[in-house]
């Protein structure tokens, strides 16, 4: 696909640090009695590509919801493209590309009506607009179906109009809201594919994902939220070597045993979830020697990744 992103002219200069373009201070969102966003701040900048991680009512969806104008906060201060969202959210939509949870497209158009009317929300016509939806649709491999109704297309077809959809009015900042749920791993890999070319050629993404090799393929750093809260922060790699240390020895271990462990070996990180025991180190030679004094064949000797830091963060029990 053609380069989508507008060029900046060379002048020979050195290039000037760019302001952020999203810029969050001590916001907060509340509805009624619940803080569903709790003083969070964070900046994204040109050409990033970052993550929002949590579990189910950590707030990630809220938080989109206000930087696409969607959502007023009720404290703090939120700026977008150096607009406060209160102020002007006309003109920040203008420049936002959206992917929400849902996939809200007209059920009884086509794939290309359904792209034509989006346009007109923008005031997009004309040639240039049509050429554009062509290279999109052929960028996400549904040209073929351009004439097909909604109805009757598979859900990752549906999915990856959206996100076409999303790129019409040529956005500087896409979000993009749990964009592969429910996908095939074959949809999935080629929207990633896409999303990373996009990347390449300068744009800039917010993502919120449940799938943590999703965050860990595509985002130049990551959010991992709670509770409203941004709990850590970082890139990946960071992420891992600071909370779990690169290496995970995961074993079946009962109370007696884990005493055993802990009064043995008190220096390694551990984390129990029902029968399990993890235990972390920074390398897997200070692991090893434990799978044969301890271990059974239900041991595993792994790399650590940022699964086993969300998990550990934000526990490993099951929200609703």
């Amino acid at each position: 696909m053609a380069n989508m992103m507008p060029q900046a002219a060379d002048n020979g200069r050195m290039p000037l640090i760019a302001p952020p373009l999203i810029e969050a201070r001590g916001v907060v969102k509340r509805y009624g009695s619940l803080t569903a966003v709790d003083g969070l701040d964070f900046a994204v900048m040109p050409r990033d590509f970052q993550g929002f991680l949590g579990p189910n009512g950590a707030g990630k969806t809220t938080l989109m919801k206000m930087i696409y104008c969607l959502a007023e906060p009720t404290e703090g201060t939120l700026r977008v493209f150096g607009i406060e969202v209160r102020e002007d959210p006309r003109r920040i939509k203008a420049r936002l590309g959206v992917v929400p949870q849902e996939n809200n497209l007209d059920p009884d158009l086509s794939v290309w009506d359904n792209l034509m009317i989006y346009c007109r929300y923008f005031g997009l016509r004309g040639p240039a607009v049509e050429r554009r939806a062509r290279e999109l649709l052929d960028f996400m491999e549904l040209w073929e179906r351009r004439d097909t109704i909604i109805m009757h297309l598979s859900g990752g077809m549906k999915r990856r109009l959206v996100i076409a959809r999303a790129l019409l009015n040529e956005p500087e900042v896409v979000v993009l809201d749990e964009p592969t749920t429910g996908l095939d791993p074959q949809v999935r890999h080629l929207i990633w594919d896409r999303l990373l070319e996009l990347r390449d050629q300068g744009l800039t993404f917010l993502l919120t994902t449940h799938y943590m090799e999703e965050a860990e393929n595509l985002c130049d750093s990551l959010n991992i939220m709670d509770h409203g809260h941004i709990i850590a922060a970082g890139r990946p790699l960071d992420l891992v070597r600071k909370h779990v240390g690169e290496f995970v020895l995961e074993m079946v271990a009962d109370p007696e045993l884990e005493a055993r462990i802990t009064r043995e070996h008190p220096d390694f990180s551990r984390q129990r979830s029902g029968q399990r025991l993890y235990l972390y180190a920074p390398t897997s030679e200070a692991l090893a020697p434990l799978v044969s004094v301890y271990g059974s064949r239900e041991s595993r000797l792994r790399p650590t990744s940022v699964e086993d830091v969300f998990l550990k963060l934000t526990g490993r029990e099951i929200r609703e």
